[in-house]
């Protein structure tokens, strides 16, 4: 595929428009997901009437704003994490687009991408990362990395050595504590991760997130809005290293190798 002739502010604009409505999507998975619902059927509806959501009223994000964030039926509030979503999605479309231009390695930043938005809000608000994600990602993250880096032996490797070190640390845990402290839905994830991004990046992506976690995780102590035993989402952490690590990380890697 060429676009000779189209400029590049409106390739990123197409981009950009064609991400807000996947971040549509992904609200609908987002929401849906959870609850154990179809993704397909039935039609979007509000959540306080019931009542179908017409096509002019999930226009991404423009319907939102244009309806002052509520229903156009019962007035109800509609979350704002929609239109942050489909923004965010947007956004993300856009600058792969720049970063990656047209290719195979575009889809798949973009299918990774997709997951971690999805997992991360999912596992914010539930406490669930859904096999519906992770599983299918870590095997299309080797499908990838066939044909794109970090290439199918380091993503083998980035699957086994991502999932056996949190599964490890869980079990660790366990034994020591007699209590979970990791779900299997974190080590799937991670093992997700390192199928798409591959085990050098997988390990700055888990060092990323226990850096994070453990910033929140004492700042939440000290405004004594938690304790030593509250749960914090990690998934929502791991999706946070991964992205950076996906996008920064090969630079930080390179940048750290250069000073041994």
């Amino acid at each position: 595929m060429t676009f000779i002739g189209v400029p590049v502010a409106l390739r990123w604009v197409v981009a950009g428009l064609f991400g807000a409505i996947i971040g549509s999507f992904l609200n609908v998975c987002i929401h849906r997901l959870p609850l154990g619902k179809s993704l397909v059927w039935p039609a979007s509806a509000c959540p306080g009437c019931g009542q179908k959501i017409q096509w002019h009223d999930n226009i991404p994000v423009a319907s939102f704003l244009a309806r002052g964030g509520r229903c156009r039926y019962c007035r109800a509030t509609i979350g704002a994490h929609y239109p942050i979503v489909e923004a965010l999605t947007s956004v993300m479309f856009a600058v792969a687009w720049w970063q990656y231009g047209p290719g195979v390695l575009l889809a798949s930043r973009l299918v990774f991408g997709c997951a971690l938005i999805v997992l991360f809000a999912i596992d914010l608000e539930h406490h669930l990362l859904p096999n519906a994600i992770t599983l299918p990602g870590i095997a299309a993250g080797l499908v990838f990395s066939v044909f794109t880096p970090p290439g199918i032996r380091d993503a083998l490797i980035g699957v086994l050595l991502g999932g056996g070190i949190l599964f490890a640390i869980a079990e660790a845990y366990y034994r020591i504590r007699h209590e979970e402290g990791l779900g299997m839905g974190d080590v799937k994830m991670l093992a997700m991760i390192g199928a798409f991004i591959g085990w050098k990046l997988t390990l700055l992506a888990l060092m990323m997130a226990s850096l994070a976690g453990s910033i929140i995780g004492v700042a939440m102590i000290v405004t004594r809005r938690g304790s030593m035993k509250y749960a914090l989402p990690f998934g929502t952490f791991l999706a946070v290293g991964a992205a950076a690590a996906a996008t920064v990380g090969p630079a930080l890697v390179d940048w750290y190798l250069g000073l041994l």
